[in-house]
This record gives structure tokens, sequence and C-alpha cells, in this order.
């Protein structure tokens, strides 16, 4: 429960509820990575947000160290939004299918574990996907560059079955 006067909503909505265009875009985005409703792609949004406005101030320190550009470059490039040769310019051309794509639930689907985002959203959420030997079920969660490779299904799921009718390319 959040205390009073904590600010409790991490993503801002758009400015005018009501243009096609953007409604268009939002509605495609949402479907392609399976996100459960507009409130996530908000989220998502102003992560993007923040990087851009953090990369501005980096960028615009004209006595500052190295040492805080670096560790937030290595930072995004650890998660793999910014590649390993892009620096600190990059970050204010991302787009924000730049951080979707690291999302948990892209990455299983990305992986074929499932045969889509929604299905991949729903095996995270009830338990049958780990990350490094453990369970996780936030479809959110943002998945380094280095875990990509160990994520799998839990030993204890059904899922564990490659004949099994829920996974990818087994019978349905």
């Amino acid at each position: 429960m959040a205390l009073p006067g904590e600010n409790t909503k991490f993503y801002e909505t758009p400015n005018h509820p009501y243009q096609g265009e953007r409604i268009a875009e939002e509605s495609d985005l949402l479907g392609r990575y399976g996100l459960k409703n507009k409130e996530e792609l908000w989220r998502a949004q102003s992560e993007l947000r923040s990087y851009r406005r953090e990369a501005r101030a980096l960028l615009g320190k004209v006595t500052g160290e190295g040492s805080e550009d670096s560790e937030f470059v290595s930072r995004l490039q650890r998660y793999g939004i910014l590649g390993d040769s892009d620096g600190l310019d990059d970050v204010l051309s991302l787009d924000v299918t730049d951080v979707l794509e690291r999302r948990l639930q892209t990455v299983v689907y990305r992986q074929g574990l499932a045969n889509t985002p929604k299905q991949a959203r729903q095996f995270i959420t009830h338990g049958h996907i780990t990350v490094d030997g453990s369970r996780v079920t936030a479809p959110s969660r943002k998945v380094e560059t280095a875990e990509k490779d160990l994520i799998a299904f839990d030993e204890t799921s059904d899922l564990t079955d490659e004949l099994h009718p829920a996974r990818a390319g087994g019978q349905e």
C-alpha cells in the first residue's frame, strides 16, 4: 500500500486521448508484443523517455567525468537496448520497440518456447519459465543479454515434454 503523497504511477498517459493514428499504432504494438493493456506500453514509453532524459543530461554536462556516461551506456548495452558499438548519442535515436524487445515475454516468444506472445505471457505468469534456474512470473521483467541463453522451462513443468500440446511445434 502506498503512503500518501508517494508517487505510485510509473507512466504518463498521452496528452490527447483521441488521436486515431496514435491509437492505431498503439493497438499494433499491443498485438505484436502481446501486451495486456496500454498501460504496459505507456510504461515502456516512459522508461524510454527517462533513458533519453538521462542521456541529454549527460551530454549537456561540460565538465563531467566519463564514468557516468560509460556506466549508463554499459547498463543499456548489458540489457541489449544498445548495441556494443553504440554510444551515448545513440540513446536519443532509440524507439519504444527497442525497450519492448527486452521484455521476458518477448524473449520467450522469440526463442520459440511459445507459439504466440500471449502464450508466452501465460507460460510466464503460470510459472512455467525459469531464468537461470529461478522461476519468474513477471512478463515485464527486462532480460539481460547474458541471461538470454539461460531461459528455459521449469523442470517441474509439464511443458518440458516436447510432445506437450501447448508447446511450439507440438501437436495441437
